[in-house]
């Protein structure tokens, strides 16, 4: 058997740290699924229009990266539950603007409440140093993310 290079031990650790973020987000959207009653590419444009908004559709298919009709019938939808708001886009009265009300901000916030609470559970079956390790890796990986946001 060939030594272990740093190069494959990075690549390795790559390989797993994706797998076990991927596995870990995929739970996370199912679980808070039911509850929420939206699908998990409602969720997240709601997401994005609460952080991002208020956008034009257009802007927000662009930025989910869909076609815009797509992102039309995702609106209908999250209109339909009553939690955006369309209002005429001062730039372009052809278009509007899609913000989250109060209804939609309420709805993500019970969400994140549920998925932290999900996370809490498994957490307490941890012992300390193991909690304090995923502290520490919350930490790096939101400094690797802004690094990669420039």
């Amino acid at each position: 058997m060939a030594p272990r290079t740093p190069d494959t031990t990075i690549s390795d650790t790559a390989a797993g740290l994706r797998n076990s973020i991927v596995r870990t987000a995929r739970v996370l959207r199912q679980d808070a699924a039911g509850e929420s009653g939206l699908s998990p590419t409602q969720t997240a444009v709601l997401a994005t229009i609460n952080r991002e908004g208020p956008l034009t559709p257009s802007e927000l298919a662009d930025h989910e990266r869909v076609k815009r009709p797509t992102m039309t019938r995702t609106l209908a939808c999250l209109e339909r539950e009553g939690l955006i708001e369309r209002t005429p886009d001062p730039a372009d009265g052809r278009s509007s603007l899609v913000a989250v009300n109060d209804a939609g901000r309420e709805r993500l916030a019970r969400l994140r409440r549920r998925k932290s609470a999900y996370l809490a559970r498994r957490l307490r079956n941890l012992d300390p140093d193991e909690v304090e390790t995923l502290a520490r890796a919350a930490e790096l990986l939101e400094r690797m993310r802004e690094d990669e946001q420039g």
